[in-house]
């Protein structure tokens, strides 16, 4: 009985990743995204720099800048945790017009 039960431990262990493995890429897919965020810094600049400054209506690169700045921190403090922990999580504006 203790045989089958440790043969079955064992054929789980194979087949199933580690969850420390599957927590580790998803770290790594976290970070990289975190890293793709703070490369969209260049992009949002050229697009202000195209920007009609008389337009009635003109897009806040600011409040874009700072949710994606939100919205990283986010991530970074997720990856960089010991573990998960619920915290208040401010609200994104998401209306970004003027």
């Amino acid at each position: 009985m203790m045989k089958r039960i440790t043969t079955c431990l064992l054929l789980i262990a194979m087949v199933a990743p580690p969850a420390a493995m599957a927590s580790e890429n998803e770290r790594e897919a976290l970070a990289r995204l975190a890293h793709e965020i703070e490369q969209l810094e260049p992009l949002i600049a050229e697009a202000e720099t195209h920007a009609d400054p008389a337009a009635r209506i003109r897009f806040r690169y600011d409040w874009l800048r700072q949710d994606l700045a939100r919205i990283r921190r986010g991530i970074l403090d997720h990856v960089e945790a010991p573990r998960a922990e619920p915290r208040r999580v401010a609200p994104l504006r998401g209306d970004y017009r003027r």
